[in-house]
Order: C-alpha cells, then structure tokens, then sequence
C-alpha cells in the first residue's frame, strides 16, 4: 500500500512524530494500512495544535477507503476531536445540499460547543451560510469533517465543500474525503485547498490504497480461523483475492457460512467463493459507470487477453486510451498496454449483461476484426467459440486447424470445442464428414461411446463422391474400435455412395471384407445395399491386404498370403492402402515367419498412426509387435510393446477389440517368464467368459486357456480352448500360426479318458499346419510355449468332465466333414467345410445354411454360433434369394446341385 503527502516545509512539525500519550491504544484493527493510518493519526494530532488540513482518500472499489476512514473518526474521538462525518449516495445525487444537509446534521449530534441547531432554515444550507457555521465551530473546538463515496455528492454539496477546502487557514478543520477510482474526478471536482496557502498553513495529504501484502492477507486469515491457516491456502486466498480485502472477507465469511477450514481440501471452494465475490463486486461496479464505458468493458470481455486498443476503438467507436483510462481505477483491468480482466468472473459477468444473440454478434465482429487484423489463429478461435455461425469460408478451415494443433499437444478436449464450433458453420456434406470423424478421433480418449456415434453419423451423413477420403477414415476408426458389427452395414452404404473405380470405394470394401472376417455374423437388413465378394485375384495394394488376411487365416497358402501381404506394405501403396490394411498385412508377415520385415513393416505403420493421431490403430500395432516378438521368444520385447500400447490407450479410451487382446498378451508373457500366478491375476478382472467378441476374444480365451492349463486346472483349460477353437471356426480361421489352440488342448486332455480327442487334435493340427506351408511342431511340444509341468508325485488326476468321458465314435475324426459330427456333440468345435463352396454365399451364410439342411431348428443354429435367431433368420433370408429358392425344404438340395468354386 502507498499513501503520498505533500512534505512539509523545513522548520515545521513532521507529521509523523507523535507522543506516546497522543498513540492509539492497542493494536490497529487494519491490517496492511499501518503507514496509511499512521499519517492520519499524525494529521489530527497536528490538527489538535491548531494545524488544519485537506486528506483525500482513493483506491478502487473494495480496497478499504470506508474503513480507513473510519479508523480516522475512531482515532479523532479518542484524541478529543469532534467528528462530523456523512456518507454520499447515488439516490441522493440529484437532491441540492442533501449531503451538506446531513453533514449539518451530524455537526448539530456531534456534542461540539458552537454546534447549530439540528434543524436549520433553508437558507442555512446555503454555501457562505454553511461555510460560516462549520468553520466557526472549527475555530471553536477542533473538527474531523468524514465524507466517504464523494464521487455521489450532489453538485450543492460538493460545491460547498470545495469552498470550504479553500477556507481552512487559521482553523482547527480537517476535511476528510473519500472517492472510488472507478469514478475519478473531473479536473472541476476536485477538493484542494487554497493555492495561496502553503504546506505549513493547510496541510495537504493524498492517500492511495493498494493491493494487501501477503502479511495482511495471512493477519486476516487469523483473525477469521483459531487454527493458522495452511501456506498453500493462504498464497491461493492472496492470489484469488489480488489484495482487495472486500473480496477476501466475502470469502471468509462464506467459508464460515458453511463451516470450512482454511485448508488445502477446501481449494476449490477458494475459488468457487473468490468467483461469486467476483461477480457481486462487478455488479456493483458497473452501476457506478456510464454506458459507453459499458461497451469498452464488453469488447475486453470478448476479446479477452487479446484484446487491443485498435480495436477497442472499431467495435466500441470510443477513443480506446481515453476510455481505459477512466476504467483503470475500477480495479476491474489489469495494468498494462493490452486490457484485460482481472479474474474470469468480472468478464462473465459483464456479457451476463447481453442477450445471447447480442453477444453472440458481439464475439463474431470481435473475431471478424481479428482475422482481419492478423491475430493470431488461437485467439480468433478462442472468440469464435463463442460466436454465431458467420458462414465465412476461413472460419471452419481456422477451427481444424487449431483442433489439429490441441490434439498434436495433447489436449483433445478443447479440440472436441473447436469441432464442434466449426459443425455449426453451413458446411458442404463431405467437409461435414470430415469434421465428424476428427470430432471422434479428439473424443475418443476420453468419451469412446461418444466416439463411436460421431463415426457412424460420418459413415451416414448424405454426401457425394467427394467425402470418400473422409469415408475411408471414419471406417478405418471404426473398425479399429471393434465395433465390427455395427461398421459392416454402415461401410457397405457409403462404399456403394463412393466414386466406383476409385481408390476410396476399394479401400472401403477391403475394410468391409476386414471387419468380416472378424464378425461374420454381423447381420445386415435384407435390403441394405451390398458390398461385392473378395475376388480371388486382387487387382489394387487394398484388396491384396484384405486377401492376404483372409488367406493367412484360412492357412491356404504362405507363399500367396506372404506375397499379398507385400503388395499392401510397398512403398508405393501406402497411398490408397489404410493403415488398418497395411497392419492387418504386417500380421500376415508374422504368420508366415518373416519377424525381422514384419518389425520393420510394424515401426513404419506405428510411426504414421502416431503422427495421424489414431490411438486404436498405434495400440494394435504395438499389440502385433508384441505378439511378434512373443513368437520370436522374446517377452521382455513383447513387455516393452505391451507397456508402449498401454500408453497410447489409457483408461478408458482403450478399444473393445484392443483391451482384450493387451489382456491376453500381457498373460502370455507373464507365462512365458514363468509368472502363471500373475497371469492369473491379469485374467481375473478381465472380461467375463464370452463377452469379448472377436479375434481378440478368441486370444484372451487361448490365453487363460493357456494360465489354467500352467496351474494343472485341466478341464478348466481345456474349456476355454475348446472354446477359442468354436470361435477361431466360426470365422474359418483354421491355420495352428494364428493360435494353436488344438495342441494345447491336446495337452490338456486327460491321456486315460480323452487320448483318442488329443491325437485326433494333434493330427488335424499338422495336417492344418502342412496345409499353410509351415514345417509341423513335434508332436509332444507346444507351438508357442512350453508345455504344462506334469501332475505332482501322489496328486490325482483330476476327474474327467462328462463330457471329455463320451465314447471316441462320438468324436469327429480329422478327415471328416461336418455331416460327420452328431448334432448332439458339442464337445469339440464344429468344423468348417473344406470342399468348394456356392460362390455366391458369403462363408457366414453358407454355415447357417448349412446347418439348416441338417435340420437344426433357427434357435439351435444360433445356439451353435453364438448369434441371435433374428441374425439366423436374416442369412437364411439372403440364401433363399441368392439361391433361388422358396424355403428350408428345397436347401438341401440347392446345396448339392449348385455349380460350386472355393470362396
């Protein structure tokens, strides 16, 4: 705080130099304004020895001017001095000598010995009349005259006190004032004493109360609380309050409201009580200024830290140093060549002021002017944010770029506003795509579901050839996600809206024919459109990566599916081939045993889904890489893939086709360094047995299949890779370098009750393995571990499950095809055909149908492949048509008949 008085001339009494008697008894109840205070109590001890004087008081609002003032009546009624004291108010503003009224009124109360009668004539409130009476009693007794808030006097009074102001000399008068900096002074309104009369005649002191020090503010912490407050509590309680001690006792009169400590807890109530004093400080402020300067206030508001004077002055139309010039002593605007509040309450609360559409106008010209003016992009954005939809061309093209820069940062959530602003704007349809699927991709770490919605709606949204760039992305997320079931017919629908021969509508149906594999059971509505079957001989670098996919899984031929998987991952491909593709290729390179190219091929597609910003397809990247290094007997990598994919999907951003498979590969290196206890504790709070659909969930049952069998809990082993074995067949996943469930299953056979089910594994394993081109793994060993330690010395075995003691005819040999299996065994996985297929039947439809024709009713063929009856119906539906015929009764025999080619 500082308080500046004119020094007095050589020879005469400082001002500050006191006897003891003449000291205030105890200590000050202000805190931070001991020299403040100690200059007054000075000036009415000089004002005893017949010195009079002129004091002027200012700050902005809150600072303290009411209670130093009266601190000064205190210390003059202690000290034996008369004090006459009144208080300005608007309402009274326009009322003639009202305020002169009430400080004649106060005089005649006062106990002075020539004080006036308390109800004088009106022609004792004229200005001589009134300068005669009051300095009168001055020459009589001493004389305190206290008026706070002069800036609301009336034009009578504040006459009459500027004329008093020039009298003083010869008398024993101190004229005390007051005044707010949010309303200063006209140079016409100033009270000052006579220029003729020099500093040892009337002394002359001007007082500016600043910001409380950090000490004051932890003196009035005290004061409030019996228990010191903590250090953190009181820097936040200085810096929320910025000194104004009007703020700080409106906060600590609401946390003695509600009982709260002045602790680091209670933080967020700090700010919430600091916000709320904030706005109630603001309100009254702005009554007391006129209303152009209403309108500076809002442009700053707007603006923001950004805000300049240029254009201050071409929104307001005001002269912008004039006016924050009279806004500077409101204490509402930093010090400074940019305006800008103090704290975000004030701001809020002055366009709380506005109708929505006008500050809404208000936020667009602001933002028109900055774009205009070159501002920078982020502050454009910021007051976009809260403009209307200006339909201008640069402002969605500003949005997404700024969108891009916070998720480059890492701050998706004020990209997520920035997306949504810009969807606001009149958008042509394959831009409002494009803004979709970015929108998702900024959401997902935090709101995945939220995501999801935003994929679909871009995958729906009405446009033309043009968004099939855009299309492609949000397919690409979308079946990243895992979300398979819902992607297929969203997929198909704009793969049929996509230029035909373009490199888009390729891409789509090669991500339509990846999301297949995965969930062949995805139901689509009979009339919805359709995406063409793979063709055998793949004729762009996408549908080479979606045939080497399905050729790897199948275990056709290592020599094609390697060759196919190149042909996505050339350097001339990665173009027009999604990263999704080029990993799905990169997985096929690890079936075929190619680690080293397959590591190289992995880096190149984690590093460009880094520097896309899509998590799911990094997080799968590295969950291959990881598998890879798996397969290469190197868990340690494997661990430090897993550790970099866990970083990447944090929480709950993970994907529902992603976390099952990071729960497995975690399991899986936790056996293969010899820990099945904490594979246990991995797979324990893991998804429940059958909700993680798909390849992922295949490999999470494989890998606690693979945890029970470590721990010698055979038949719980065998369950669960019998199990992945159902669902590997139900999407004609048959080759053992994907997961060879059937070896380890064998192992978990009981040798004395299931030994002809364990050879007849092992022998379909090699037979499946020699079938891919992949040297067969000896009979006793497992394909990617090592095999389950033996039963302890004197433990028995454990009891065989009714359905591993069913007689072996029940069982189905190797070589058979599925009519040789009982409807009634479920003990082994149904087997899928191997002989050639109606081309015209997807592998989906051609196992419903078939069932079918063996007679399962709908609910048993859904039963056997985990789909709903509705989704049996439906392929049952597609078949009738594409078969040409009426019904279940003339299947079989369209199935016989038909010309047929292997799919």
């Amino acid at each position: 705080m500082t308080g500046t008085t004119a020094m007095p001339p050589a020879g005469a009494p400082r001002p500050g130099r006191r006897t003891p008697e003449d000291a205030p008894a105890g200590p000050s109840p202000l805190a931070g304004r001991e020299q403040e205070e100690a200059l007054l109590a000075a000036a009415l001890l000089n004002l005893r020895r017949g010195r009079p004087a002129v004091a002027g008081v200012h700050g902005p609002p809150g600072i303290g001017r009411s209670a130093l003032l009266d601190r000064a009546a205190a210390l003059a009624a202690r000290a034996g001095i008369r004090v006459a004291a009144a208080q300005a108010c608007p309402e009274e503003s326009g009322r003639p000598h009202s305020l002169a009224a009430r400080l004649h009124g106060a005089l005649a109360r006062s106990g002075h010995a020539a004080a006036p009668p308390p109800h004088p004539p009106a022609q004792d409130l004229e200005r001589a009349a009134l300068c005669r009476t009051f300095l009168a009693a001055a020459r009589t007794e001493p004389l305190l005259v206290v008026v706070d808030d002069v800036q609301w006097a009336d034009q009578a009074s504040l006459r009459w006190l500027q004329a008093l102001a020039r009298r003083l000399a010869g008398t024993s008068l101190m004229l005390l004032t007051a005044r707010s900096d949010a309303a200063p002074a006209a140079p016409g309104d100033r009270i000052t004493a006579c220029p003729l009369d020099d500093e040892h005649t009337v002394a002359r002191h001007t007082l500016a109360l600043g910001p409380l020090p950090g000490p004051a503010v932890g003196r009035l912490l005290a004061q409030a609380w019996p228990t010191p407050a903590d250090p953190a509590f009181q820097e936040a309680a200085t810096r929320a309050a910025d000194g104004n001690p009007a703020l700080l006792r409106s906060v600590i009169s609401r946390f003695a409201r509600h009982g709260w400590a002045p602790t680091g807890d209670n933080l967020p109530h700090l700010a919430d009580c600091t916000a709320e004093a904030v706005r109630r400080r603001t309100r009254h402020t702005l009554t007391v200024l006129p209303e152009e300067l209403h309108g500076i206030l809002r442009v700053i508001a707007a603006a923001g830290p950004d805000c300049t004077h240029p254009m201050i002055t071409a929104i307001a139309g005001a002269p912008a140093p004039s006016a924050l010039a009279r806004l500077a002593g409101t204490g509402l605007l930093l010090p400074g060549d940019r305006p800008a509040f103090r704290h975000p309450a004030a701001a809020e609360t002055v366009l709380a002021a506005l109708s929505v559409q006008s500050r809404e106008e208000l936020h667009a010209r602001a933002a028109a002017w900055a774009y205009r003016t070159a501002a920078p992009d982020s502050a454009v954005a910021r007051m976009l944010l809260s403009a209307r939809p200006a339909g201008a061309a640069w402002a969605v093209g500003l949005l997404r770029s700024e969108a891009a820069r916070h998720r480059t940062t890492g701050r998706p959530a004020d990209a997520a506003r920035l997306l949504r602003r810009a969807l606001r704007e009149p958008v042509p349809p394959a831009q409002r795509v494009q803004l979709l699927t970015e929108l998702a991709a900024a959401v997902l770490p935090t709101d995945p579901e939220t995501a999801d919605r935003h994929l679909r709606q871009a995958l729906l949204a009405p446009a033309g050839t043009t968004a099939g760039a855009a299309w492609v992305s949000a397919a690409e997320l979308l079946v990243a996600r895992g979300d398979m079931a819902a992607a297929q017919p969203l997929i198909a629908r704009a793969a049929g809206r996509a230029a035909p021969d373009g490199d888009e509508a390729t891409a789509l149906r090669a991500l339509y024919w990846l999301a297949e594999q995965s969930e062949p059971e995805a139901a689509h509505e009979p009339d919805g459109p359709q995406v063409t079957p793979l063709p055998p001989q793949p004729a762009t670098a996408a549908e080479a990566a979606a045939a080497a996919w399905r050729t790897a899984l199948r275990g056709h031929d290592i020599g094609l599916a390697r060759d196919l998987a190149r042909t996505a991952l050339a350097p001339a491909a990665r173009r027009t081939v999604p990263l999704l593709l080029q990993l799905a290729a990169c997985h096929v390179l690890v079936l075929s045993g190619d680690h080293d190219e397959t590591l190289t091929a992995l880096d190149t597609v984690l590093l460009r889904a880094r520097h896309a910003d899509l998590p799911p397809v990094a997080g799968l990247a590295l969950l291959v890489t990881g598998l890879a290094e798996l397969a290469r007997g190197r868990p340690d990598a494997a661990s430090d893939a897993l550790d970099r994919a866990r970083e990447i999907m944090p929480g709950r951003g993970r994907a529902p086709f992603l976390t099952p498979g990071l729960i497995a590969l975690a399991a899986l290196v936790q056996l293969e360094q010899g820990e099945p206890d904490a594979a246990e504790r991995l797979l324990g709070p893991a998804y429940p047995y059958g909700t993680a659909a798909g390849l992922s969930g295949a490999l999470l049952l494989y890998a606690r299949g693979r945890t029970h069998l470590a721990r010698g809990h055979r038949e719980q082993a065998l369950t669960d890779l019998l199990e992945c074995g159902r669902r590997l067949l139900a999407r004609q996943v048959t080759n053992p370098a994907f997961l060879p469930w059937r070896r380890i299953a064998a192992s978990a056979c009981d040798p004395s009750a299931d030994g002809t089910v364990a050879a007849a594994l092992i022998a379909e394993e090699q037979r499946l393995a020699h079938a891919w081109g992949a040297p067969a793994t000896p009979a006793g060993a497992a394909a990617d571990g090592p095999r389950p330690p033996a039963e302890p010395a004197g433990r028995p075995a454990p009891a065989a499950s009714p359905r591993a003691a069913a007689p072996s005819a029940r069982r189905t040999a190797p070589g058979d095809g599925p009519s040789a299996a009982r409807p009634e065994d479920r003990r082994l996985p149904p087997r899928t055909p191997s002989g050639p297929l109606p081309r015209q039947l997807t592998g989906a439809e051609l196992r419903v149908a078939g069932l079918a024709a063996d007679g399962l009713p709908n609910r048993a063929i859904a039963d056997r492949l985990s789909v709903t009856p509705r989704t049996v119906e439906l392929h049952l539906t597609k078949t009738y048509r594409k078969l040409g015929i009426r019904g279940r009764a003339e299947l079989a025999a369209a199935l016989e008949h038909r010309p047929k080619a292997t799919p």
